[in-house]
């Protein structure tokens, strides 16, 4: 494979993430990075390599870069990826990929028009688990898909919020946390057709939502509840099931059930609840199957990939069309709620 020389616009926390990643795969080189605030200059110090105050000036001077990670905060993902594509890179940014689906639409077009490749960082993807998911649910293990409920519920501590970015409507749980739920459920389960939504602001009144609750129909016709808050203390969210980074305490608790009409999944622990060789209904005990599987580092094959979608040997697992729905499903959920109508995607 030849290598694919990437650089950074966004030298933050994710960006920071993403560098280890591509030191990682053997292929990817980080020729540069973009960020005028001092967390991209420290970044670009500890890995040694140039650092610019835009992505345009450092386009100009490393001509052989082949792909820009955009991992800057989401309302300044529109540009640099534009930049990008204009440019003749390839682009894998970060998600939600757009904070409106009128940017996210003339990406997809963009990247069309350019034939370039937009790969979208809802890196659940890349975990085989996810994949075991889909394949128990899409393959009829667990008969009929009826209902999915779901949560994702965490504190956040106060520091988090210091940058005031953080306040606003597009750094909220929706369009942080539960657009990565959203993106899972359409993967599992197919797309969503309808959500109806109520969300809450009555713990820290600020611009961004502390909680929603949502009710979704499948096209599969089966439906689903999700509920999502980053001010209810719970054990209950893919980070702390999964033990996914070492920023969060491991609870191992499920925090999504699929539930069908011989068989039901807890999830991520893939825990497959049966009875058996028994009739599947309420009169014979249920036994759990748990299918072991190891957490591989996503960001690490997220970049293998990228790589590999540039030089052409793979086409993208997540695509900016794809994202797209992802980000119109989530969107969907501030409509109903401020409509109090069931929103048709």
């Amino acid at each position: 494979m030849n290598t694919v020389k990437l650089a950074i616009c966004g030298g933050g926390v994710i960006g920071r993430r993403h560098a280890g990643a591509i030191s990682e795969v053997d292929g990817a080189e980080l020729a540069a990075i973009a960020d005028p605030a001092p967390g991209g200059k420290a970044l670009a110090d500890d890995v040694g390599v140039p650092l610019y105050t835009d992505l345009q000036a450092l386009l100009d001077a490393e001509n052989d870069v082949r792909g820009v990670i955009v991992s800057t905060p989401t309302e300044y993902h529109f540009e640099p990826t534009m930049t990008a594509l204009n440019a003749g890179c390839n682009v894998l940014v970060e998600k939600p990929i757009m904070p409106t689906l009128e940017q996210a639409e003339q990406i997809v077009a963009k990247e069309q028009e350019n034939d370039l490749h937009v790969l979208v960082g809802h890196h659940r993807r890349y975990y085989g688990l996810v994949e075991e998911a889909r394949r128990i649910v899409q393959s009829g293990e667990l008969g009929k898909l009826v209902c999915v409920s779901g949560i994702w519920n965490a504190r956040k501590d106060d520091p988090y919020y210091n940058p005031d970015w953080r306040k606003r409507r597009d750094a909220g749980p929706l369009l942080t946390n539960m657009i990565h739920e959203m993106d899972s459920l359409r993967y599992i389960c197919g797309e969503i057709e309808s959500i109806s939504a109520e969300v809450s602001h009555e713990v820290r009144n600020w611009e961004k939502e502390d909680a929603a609750a949502m009710v979704m129909r499948f096209a599969s016709g089966a439906i689903g509840t999700f509920i999502v808050s980053d001010q209810a203390n719970s054990p209950w969210a893919w980070e702390f099931a999964t033990g996914e980074t070492v920023f969060f305490p491991r609870s191992g608790q499920n925090a999504v059930r699929f539930i069908g009409t011989e068989a039901s999944l807890d999830f991520p622990n893939l825990v497959v609840w049966h009875n058996g060789d028994q009739t599947p209904d309420w009169n014979h005990v249920m036994e759990p199957r748990e299918t072991k599987l190891e957490l591989e580092n996503a960001y690490y094959r997220q970049i293998k990939h990228f790589a590999a979608v540039i030089n052409g040997t793979e086409e993208p697992v997540i695509s900016a069309k794809d994202a797209t729905a992802t980000l119109r499903a989530t969107l969907a959920v501030f409509d109903a709620s401020s409509t109090g109508q069931r929103i048709a995607l």
